[in-house]
């Protein structure tokens, strides 16, 4: 496993995370997702990534109960706050009341006393910036948060947020948004902005849903207890990737992994981590064999020639609109 400095912060974390969004407390039993989170240790990742909102609670506590008995500062443990967590009209959002309630309850689930990194799930436009960089910077100087990042935020957004950060001095240092080799809509303002500001990319889906393994065919149906056929909310997020076009071009990656020794996943996660922005990539499994698969894009080195190529496959089904952020960004809260 390889390390990281998160942004340009003095955090070094795993440039692999392990993250338990859809898969722990809902598409996975809990002995299943205790035997990927070990197989993770094992495989040297010290960074885990999840959110109150996952599985309504219950992601945080598989994984508190998972690390209970590991060295609390060998770790890195990231959460959020943004999504519902409850029926009440202050269940949700980042106000301070909103901030301040998720902040104990998560640390409750994951059973320490402290979150390395929490982060804003998204942007919230019913709440004052100040109201919300003022909670987040108390949840820092309390102890329960050493640093602060964002997901999913513009780069209008992060700019916001981070000059506010530096006036309340308290470290904002990551972002966390979509990228992928389909999906690269950060890369002409978020991510210029956030290496600007010293801000690094804690990135999910690398291997887009796991379309970049090669698993879905086109013409095909989904292969059965993939996350295409997962009705827990994993084939809403996988959908927009399931066009014959897309599937068409992931089949002519084969050759090219095979070409440097990797399989479709392996390529997909170390293409994303070729990029100096990206602090680390987040991977997820519902078996423990797919995080030993995933885990040997560490380190790897692709050859120019290679990624220009990858370039050239994907060209014609790649997203890069900037827009795209801002257009899935909450226009009210949920």
């Amino acid at each position: 496993m390889e390390f990281r400095h998160l942004g340009r912060s003095g955090l070094v974390i795993s440039e692999l995370a392990y993250g338990n969004w859809i898969t722990h407390g809902s598409q996975v039993e809990e002995d299943a997702a205790t035997a990927c989170i070990r197989a993770a240790l094992d495989a040297g990742i010290t960074t885990f990534d999840t959110a109150d909102v996952y599985a309504e609670g219950r992601a945080e506590a598989v994984l508190g109960r998972a690390l209970r008995g590991e060295r609390r500062a060998g770790l890195e443990i990231f959460t959020k706050a943004y999504f519902p967590t409850g029926p009440g009209r202050n269940d949700r959002g980042l106000s301070r009341k909103h901030i301040m309630e998720s902040i104990d309850a998560s640390l409750r689930r994951l059973q320490t006393d402290y979150v390395d990194l929490y982060q804003a799930h998204r942007f919230d436009p019913e709440t004052p910036l100040e109201e919300t960089m003022e909670a987040f910077a108390d949840v820092v100087r309390s102890g329960k948060a050493f640093y602060i990042g964002v997901s999913e935020w513009t780069a209008e957004q992060i700019r916001a947020g981070h000059a506010m950060a530096r006036e309340l001095h308290v470290p904002m240092v990551s972002s966390q948004p979509q990228y992928s080799a389909l999906w690269r809509v950060i890369e002409d303002e978020v991510m210029p902005t956030s290496a600007e500001l010293g801000i690094g990319q804690i990135v999910w889906s690398p291997i887009a849903q796991g379309v970049l393994t090669g698993k879905y065919l086109p013409g095909a149906t989904p292969p059965a207890g993939s996350r295409a056929t997962d009705e827990n909310g994993g084939a809403t997020f996988v959908s927009r990737f399931l066009r014959d076009e897309v599937l068409e071009r992931v089949q002519l990656l084969k050759p090219l992994a095979d070409e440097a020794g990797l399989s479709l996943a392996q390529l997909a996660v170390a293409w994303v981590l070729q990029n100096p922005d990206v602090s680390a990539a987040i991977i997820g499994a519902s078996r423990p064999e797919q995080i030993t698969e995933n885990v040997a894009a560490s380190g790897v080195k692709l050859e120019a020639e290679l990624l220009r190529r990858m370039d050239e496959i994907l060209a014609p089904v790649v997203e890069r609109d900037p827009g795209k952020t801002a257009e899935n960004a909450p226009k009210a809260r949920k």
